[in-house]
């Protein structure tokens, strides 16, 4: 069959197969087994919390294997006729004999000629180098792996199957006449072919090559997981495209703090496809930033798995040094490269613990931060795998951005970022705890994680001290600025030196102003005079401080951090909501890309919004407005992330617009302005009631919203809290979702803040302007008091608790078609006659 690209002759597709398999030359390690879960259904649901649960056990391993409910059998698009036989993936070409017993590269070439071939008949030709491991010379060259032909599953199960068949075959017939073998087909045992894989690693006495779909990025290829715009209808759209268990939804559930990214990392928060075959392999790391991973088998043959706990990692390190002396002198970071395979039993003997699991179809195996794995697979399969990230992780994703900035490693994401997004997360949920009384069971989690012992506050006391430290350190009268909010939203800012993620802190010189440098490196910077250099702070030490006295439950350093826009929180928060999109069950009424907030853009002229009220972080720059729904959310409870329900009309029920007459808003200001406002003594001043909408969304128990309603009410300035400042409140349509709610500043009309909910559109203003008030008061610019979110009512500032305007709104729908806003007045009023009622008679 005719490939897309053209291998050399010696490549293993080209080769003839033949088998030499002896099981008495086998090389089995003799290892300890790592231990296998089975949640039950009910603990399965919370794929965190049971993650959180096994820890404590399954961590001194390193890995552990998760065995789903049998109830639990996701549907696999990939075996879909259009994917399996005609969508095409990459490969690579693994030379299994090299992957421990190699010369180095600038070495020559010893003869191999004396070494018997198991795949070729002709001499091999010189290998192409890995596309992933440039070379620019021989002495430069990497020991890589060479691109292979790219398969489609149907090919590759084919070439997968005929490899192991052949590879495997025996002499079964011993009486056989001289001169003929007669050979007869059969499956070899995971354990067969455990011996047989080290035997090739640890003699490599013969050449044998194979095939590996590695790294295969499911957002271009396809995901092995149903997702909400998959054909899936009823319970199995419920059950797997909102599980936390399809690897889609699992980097960004709540609970983890890679929620908080504000990037698709492919491999980390985008989940990579493994398709393997008969011996390929996945040799020795750790995840980057010492992340968990999560690894889902689709189908096939078992996979062959090796880990070692984190504790012991250095000294597996040190042991392969010890043994490849050669190869790590030429490659000090050979273990970034995942192309070396080091023998289990060897390890043992170097007292480095090391436990197997044996992956079959539709199990899970866990690996736990910096414990290092490998493995091999055992035939044709497919795995899909990702990055996780709960709140215990932060302190071991602080080690690793440390180990990075040593070895000058680039970083994948910004520690900071996840670890303060976290932090104002978790001071929202207490703030609701302490001053609202809402106990929810994502509050209570993030308290969980809260206090002087709690998890999250060691992590940011940590690297608050850290900071302290480093900047005690720098040289005296070093002029100190305050960092722009957006010095790393467009783009990322490292360390020129180490490559240190730079969002909290940063150096730079007026030589030049673009280029920066950690705290740590800043004589190393330029030759000029330190009055020339200046830092960059996002935060003071004190604001930081502050920050950890509010993680420890101080109530008033609560308040405070309550209303700071801790930097990013609109880029984080942003996320959420695609997490919300695959977590609730009415999300696949929605566009999965969120396409319908691009047009709101355009019809909302809000791409220039300041950033408390839309994230520029984010491709939909309109996400925060309905993100902004999540701060006040169960916050680790991705169900309770966005009342998609409330907010998203079914298919097949489009809200329908009743053509009325728009009320003629000045016929009622008068009235308005006598009943006056108690917070400013003013008033709401109706511009346009609207026209009526009918759908779930358009009214409430409290108020019908129409189309089009806009309003006038002063408050006070967000930009110089002072002074007070009209605002103009109005209704637009946000098509699928419903009404979308919209406060303007009047003459600043960059200054918009928008929501889905109507009170915390104007919560939302509050909070800005207590974050103008505390930056104010921290630059000694004035001693303001900070307003209480309770200070407004957002029903009450739009003016749909005024009685004219609500007698103006009503005479819209004559009809009472706004079902849930008239049964709920229907409702109340009779109680209330009955309660005159009750009166009346006790008065008797």
């Amino acid at each position: 069959m005719k490939r897309d690209n053209i291998e050399p002759s010696s490549s293993p597709q080209s080769r003839k197969v033949s088998a030499r398999w002896d099981p008495d030359e086998a090389c089995r390690p003799s290892i300890d087994d790592a231990p296998v879960f089975y949640p039950t259904v009910e603990e399965f649901e919370d794929t965190i919390a049971y993650i959180e649960k096994i820890r404590e056990e399954a961590e001194s391993f390193g890995i552990c294997r998760i065995v789903p409910p049998p109830s639990w059998t996701p549907p696999c698009p990939l075996k879909e006729k259009d994917i399996w036989e005609h969508a095409k993936f990459s490969t690579r070409i693994q030379q299994v004999d090299l992957l421990q017993n190699r010369e180095p590269m600038r070495k020559k070439r010893k003869s191999r000629k004396s070494r018997r071939r198991r795949h070729s008949r002709i001499e091999a030709t010189r290998r192409r180098t890995n596309s992933s491991v440039e070379s620019t010379s021989e002495s430069n060259e990497k020991f890589g792996f060479s691109s292979g032909s790219d398969f489609t599953l149907e090919e590759f199960q084919r070439y997968a199957k005929e490899f192991k068949v052949t590879y495997f075959k025996r002499d079964c017939d011993k009486d056989s006449k001289p001169g003929v073998v007669e050979y007869s087909k059969w499956e070899p045992s995971w354990e067969d072919i455990e011996g047989e894989y080290w035997k090739i690693v640890e003699q490599s006495t013969d050449e044998v090559e194979v095939y590996y779909g590695a790294d295969l990025e499911t957002g271009t290829f396809g995901s092995g997981f149903p997702k909400a715009s998959a054909t899936l209808t009823g319970n199995d759209a419920d059950k797997y495209t909102t599980s936390g268990w399809n690897l889609n939804n699992f980097p960004r559930l709540q609970g983890s703090v890679l929620s908080f990214e504000g990037c698709d990392i492919s491999g980390v928060i985008v989940p990579w496809l493994y398709v393997g075959m008969c011996f390929s392999s996945f040799c020795w790391h750790v995840e980057d930033h010492h992340l968990y991973s999560l690894n889902y088998m689709h189908w096939g043959d078992p996979k062959i798995w090796y880990g070692v706990p984190r504790n012991h990692a250095s000294t597996l390190e040190a042991a392969l040094r010890k043994h490849l002396p050669d190869l790590f002198e030429e490659q000090p970071d050979l273990l970034h490269e995942l192309v070396t395979q080091f023998s289990p039993s060897v390890l043992k003997c170097e007292g480095v613990p090391i436990y197997r699991a044996v992956q079959c179809s539709g199990e899970f195996v866990l690996t736990f931060p910096r414990a290092y794995h490998s493995g091999f697979n055992c035939g044709f399969n497919c795995a899909e795998a990702v990055n996780v990230a709960p709140v215990d992780w932060l302190e071991h994703g602080q080690h690793a951005v440390g180990l990075y900035s040593d070895q000058h490693r680039r970083t994948s994401l910004s520690h900071d970022k996840l670890l303060l997004g976290a932090a104002w997360q978790a001071i929202q949920a207490l703030r609701e705890l302490f001053f609202a009384g809402r106990e929810t069971p994502g509050n209570l989690r993030w308290k969980h994680v809260c206090g002087k012992d709690g998890m999250l506050t060691k992590a940011v006391r940590a690297r608050v001290q850290m900071e302290e430290e480093r900047l005690n350190c720098l040289p005296p009268h070093l002029p100190l600025r305050k960092m722009e909010k957006e010095f790393d939203l467009e783009c990322e800012r490292e360390c020129f030196s180490c490559f240190y993620d730079l969002h909290l802190s940063a150096c730079s010189c007026n030589c030049s102003p673009e280029r920066f440098t950690c705290l740590k490196h800043v004589k190393y910077f330029c030759s000029c005079q330190t009055e020339e250099r200046f830092v960059l702070l996002r935060y003071t030490i004190d604001e930081l401080k502050m920050l950890v006295k509010a993680l420890e439950e101080g109530v008033d350093a609560v308040k405070v951090w309550a209303c700071t826009d801790i930097e990013g929180c609109d880029a984080h928060v942003s996320n959420l909501v695609h997490d919300s999109e695959v977590v609730k069950v009415e999300s696949s009424r929605v566009s999965g890309d969120f396409s319908f907030f691009r047009g709101m853009e355009k019809k909302l002229d809000i791409s220039d919004c300041s950033p408390s009220s839309v994230s520029r972080d984010s491709p939909n720059k309109y996400q925060h407005s309905i993100s902004s729904v999540t701060l006040d959310s169960d916050g680790f409870d991705g169900k309770n992330l966005l009342s998609v329900e409330h907010q998203f009309p079914y298919p097949g029920k489009p809200n329908t617009l009743l053509k009325t007459a728009t009320a003629n808003s000045s016929d009622v200001n008068t009235s308005i302005a006598a009943r006056g406002d108690p917070l400013l003594n003013s008033s709401v001043e109706p511009l346009n009631f609207g026209s009526v909408v009918f759908g779930k969304q358009w009214c409430s128990k409290q108020a019908i919203f129409p189309k089009g309603f806009r309003s006038r009410v002063k408050f006070f300035s967000v930009i110089n809290p002072t002074e007070t400042s009209s605002y103009i409140s109005e209704v637009v349509d946000a098509g699928l979702s419903g009404p979308l709610f919209k406060v303007t500043l009047e003459g600043c009309p960059t200054v918009i803040f928008a929501d889905v909910s109507v009170e915390k559109c104007w919560e939302m203003v509050v909070q800005k302007l207590n974050q103008k008030i505390l930056r104010s008061n921290l630059e000694g610019r004035g001693m303001l008091p900070l307003q209480s979110p309770k200070i407004v009512n957002g029903l009450e500032m739009f003016g749909f608790l005024s009685p004219p305007v609500i007698k103006a709104i009503e005479a819209l729908d004559p009809n009472h078609q706004c079902s849930e806003y008239w049964n709920h007045k229907t409702s109340s009023n009779d109680n209330k006659v009955e309660m005159n009622t009750d009166l009346d008679w006790v008065g008797q």
